[in-house]
């Protein structure tokens, strides 16, 4: 909402010398939001010129081109006449217009100056209506007499078309719509200076606002949105005889160019103005092209309907229109229709003020992709009681400035509920809002904002205002005491947490897991849950098979209108968007939760109560029935070199080591030992995959993307991934991993190298040789799969090397290798495994 700051200073005292600045900070502490300050960005001297004579002189490249006298100044004084060179052809002599005269500045910036053109010294330059930023007519120049205006030679042309005036621009939030309008942002400015308040509804004329009648109004909704008519007030008044070709006065045309609208003509100018002036959206129909009398009614199926804008529309059921006898004339709060439009040979014009229902606006508008800004005030809420005053400052001003007659024919249909008060207990706003404010300056701050306030045995009771929809309960009450008597006496209190309160074990653990990968140089990313149906099939389970699967009744992307059933797609995602842009080595990873329904269960089918009404224990427990399983999972990818070239170091290409270190970091950080053995996932490479369990239960799997799969991601070929349910290996630990001590002892450390059968997974000869070695043995790593040479066929080896250690004592060589030996015997005993040479 733009406001500018003459207009606003007509309903409320702005103090001499007030800056948009000054407006926007009061503004800002009762809670309306600032964005931008606008002004017409020019500057003087601009001056009334009178055109004294002129010559038309014909030029080479085609073009004619006016040498001009023009009278800037009274008086013989030197510079009291210009000459200047103007290409319009659109004056005449007598006529007054804007000059610009070197010095001044217009809007671009585009300073003037005087200089050499067509052979003559141009002092100045007259100016046209988009020069000066009034419009966007710049086929002549702007002559004062077609706007209506006449002045001194000399006269200061800014201030005389109100081009020195600015406007501060607010971001209304959708629960103030009140605020769409001059009234509503001064009323919240004497809220916040204390300066006195003048309602522009209640100083229209007695003779504008009587109830008429005579003019045929009907609401016949026979279909309304949830049990809201779509119409509760409907206002009609009738002028006759305006003269539609009188212009629009400048400080008119100024103030609605700072709003953000552009002036059109003066009719369609006044009803825009009011509009703003009281928020009341306004329309004007040409009163002879109506036939009958008006009714308000839902369109019928396969009703088209042809806007101002030329389109035909196919409405809906649902939709509210404004009709005669003829059949739709315009498509409630959103848009008129061309039939009935104001024009150049409009004589008599019928005013409609109504106030329409805020979902039926809402849906309309969206429908039919017609934002405007009536819907847009109609769909946050119109005080319903100013129609009357806004249908009457229309015909006012089509009175005073198109020199329109009132007619006695219009009408006046009001069923708008009334408000119903709240009950505002005792104490209640100083025990939820932490401040002692006193019983009567809480009545104060009430009555301020145009609430009716009742004192009753139980405390007060509030009646809200019209215009004020967002209040409706005693919370919204409790905002507005503490909004006008100053946020800043809330004081600034850090809450105690209460002892024996904090993380969980779920929560602690998961945080762990996050550190301990970001500790590990990956990257932790959010990705949308939002995926295809082939992405969920692919990568949510590990065979090919029915994956049940939640899909979104209303999908942001209709190509995605799934919940992800696995972290994969996200990643990916995020891995191609970078990617594109450069960066080529990426380890990331993201915990979230993932969506697992019944494979035959019912989800996202239960009936939820209307409006404000509390569900019900059975109908909350049918709810919570139909959400399906979200259990936590954590994925990790990683693409590009793990280990960068540089000086004597070639570059590490990263791959399912990768993946497999961030498994053990996970298992490290959860305190669960995750045992790795060889597996099968159709997204992954055969025989690059990895099936990661704890004890027998399955928690994830690790490896690299099949090369179509990472083609199809637009990925390089080597793309390393692993995904684990962290929810279940936190259930299937017991406690918060604990740090050990540092052990001070030496460090026996052997090789062992295994002839295996090639089919025996390297992890679990490595984990039979963990157990049978026993507690002396502290870690245990694979360092070599070798396959050729002096190795039998159909058989590998498989070199450990192996770090003992004991806490009381120095080990011994033989102790060492008894240990070593015994995990040797464990893997004979089980695979078959003898000890290379």
């Amino acid at each position: 909402m733009r406001v500018p700051l003459s207009w606003l200073g007509e309903f409320v005292e702005l103090a001499p010398g007030t800056t948009p600045e000054d407006v926007h900070a009061a503004l800002v502490r009762v809670g309306l939001e600032e964005e931008d300050i606008h002004v017409f960005e020019l500057t003087g001297p601009i001056v009334v010129g009178e055109v004294l004579e002129f010559v038309e002189e014909p030029q080479s490249n085609g073009k004619t081109i006016r040498w001009c006298q023009v009278r800037v100044a009274e008086g013989d004084d030197e510079g009291a006449v210009r000459g200047i060179v103007c290409g319009a052809g659109n004056f005449f002599v007598g006529d007054q217009v804007v000059v610009t005269l070197p010095g001044a500045v217009l809007p671009g910036p585009f300073p003037i100056a005087a200089r050499k053109t067509y052979g003559h010294v141009s002092d100045g330059m007259i100016a046209s209506a988009r020069e000066l930023g009034l419009g966007e007519d710049h086929d002549g120049i702007l002559r004062l007499s077609t706007i209506g205006v006449e002045a001194p030679v000399g006269t200061d042309a800014i201030a005389l078309l109100g081009l020195d005036d600015a406007a501060v621009e607010l971001n209304v939030t959708p629960d103030r719509g009140y605020a769409f309008s001059i009234r509503g942002v001064a009323r919240e400015y004497s809220h916040a200076t204390g300066a006195r308040f003048r309602d522009p509804a209640s100083s229209v004329p007695d003779a504008f606002t009587t109830e008429l009648d005579g003019f045929p109004v009907t609401i016949d909704d026979v279909a309304p949105i949830r049990g809201r008519v779509g119409s509760t007030v409907f206002v009609t008044r009738v002028v006759r005889e305006v003269d539609p070709s009188r212009p629009t006065p400048p400080w008119m045309v100024a103030r609605l160019k700072l709003a953000g609208i552009r002036s059109v003509s003066l009719v369609v100018d006044i009803t825009n103005y009011v509009m703003l002036e009281l928020g009341q959206p306004i329309h004007g129909y040409d009163l002879d092209t109506l036939t009958g009398g008006i009714v308000v009614r839902r369109a019928r199926t396969g009703e088209t309907f042809v806007t101002l804008d030329g389109q035909e529309r196919k409405l809906h059921d649902e939709d509210l229109l404004i009709t005669d006898d003829s059949g739709p004339i315009g498509l409630a709060g959103v848009m008129g229709g061309l039939h009935t439009e104001i024009t150049d040979v409009t004589r008599n014009v019928l005013i409609e003020a109504a106030n329409f229902d805020q979902v039926s606006i809402a849906r309309s508008a969206r429908r039919h992709k017609l934002p405007s800004e009536a819907s847009k005030r109609f769909e946050r809420g119109v005080d319903p009681q100013v129609a009357i005053a806004a249908a009457g400052r229309v015909a006012q001003l089509l009175v005073d400035l198109a020199g329109g007659r009132p007619d006695a024919l219009g009408s006046t249909v009001a069923a708008a509920a009334d408000r119903e008060a709240i009950l505002l207990p005792d104490g209640y706003i100083n025990g939820l809002v932490g401040v002692d404010f006193g019983a009567d300056e809480t009545r104060s701050a009430l009555a301020e904002i145009g609430a009716v306030v009742a004192a009753t045995d139980d405390g007060l009771l509030v009646t809200p205002p019209s215009w004020r929809h967002d209040i409706t309960g005693k919370e919204d009450l409790a905002e507005e005491v503490a909004r006008i008597l100053g946020y800043d006496r809330i004081p600034s209190v850090l809450p105690v947490a209460p002892p024996g309160r904090g993380l969980t074990r779920s929560q602690r653990l998961r945080r762990g897991v996050a550190d301990a990968l970001a500790y590990g140089g990956a990257t932790e990313v959010l990705s949308y849950p939002f995926v295809s149906a082939e992405e969920n099939a692919r990568f949510g389970t590990a065979q090919p098979g029915e994956l049940p699967s939640v899909k979104l009744a209303n999908p942001l992307d209709a190509k995605a209108p799934y919940l992800r059933a696995s972290m994969v797609p996200g990643l990916l995602t995020v891995a191609h968007r970078n990617v594109s842009r450069g960066l080529t080595d990426l380890a990331i990873f993201e915990l979230g939760a993932v969506f697992r329904p019944a494979r035959h269960g019912a989800f996202g089918q239960s009936v939820l109560p209307e409006g404000a009404a509390r569900p019900s224990d059975e109908q909350l427990d049918e709810l919570e029935a139909g959400v399906p399983a979200q259990p936590r999972h954590l994925g990790f990818l990683v693409v590009g070199n793990s280990v960068p070239k540089q000086p004597g170091q070639p570059a590490v290409a990263a791959g399912i080591a990768e993946a497999l270190e961030a498994v053990q970091a996970v298992a490290v950080a959860t305190g669960v030992e995750i045992t790795v053995s060889q597996g099968a996932h159709q997204a992954m490479h055969p025989g690059r995959a990895a099936a990661l369990h704890v004890g027998d239960v399955l928690v994830g799997y690790a490896g690299e993307l099949h090369p179509q799969v990472a083609e199809a991601a637009n990925l390089p070929r080597v793309v390393a991934v692993a995904e684990l349910d962290l929810d279940r290996i936190i259930a299937l630990g017991d406690a918060v991993p604990e740090a050990v001590g540092v052990r001070t002892l030496p460090a026996a450390t052997q090789d062992l190298s295994l002839l295996v059968p090639e089919t025996v997974a390297a992890g679990a000869v490595l984990e039979t040789v963990r157990n049978g070695a026993g507690s002396l043995l502290e870690q245990i790593r694979l360092v070599d799969d070798y396959r050729g040479t002096g190795v039998p066929a159909g058989s590998k080896s498989l070199t450990f090397a192996l770090r003992f250690r004991a806490s009381d004592r120095t080990l011994t060589a033989a102790e060492a290798s008894d240990a070593k030996l015994a995990g040797a015997a464990a893997a004979a005993e089980r695979f078959g495994a003898s000890i290379r040479d």
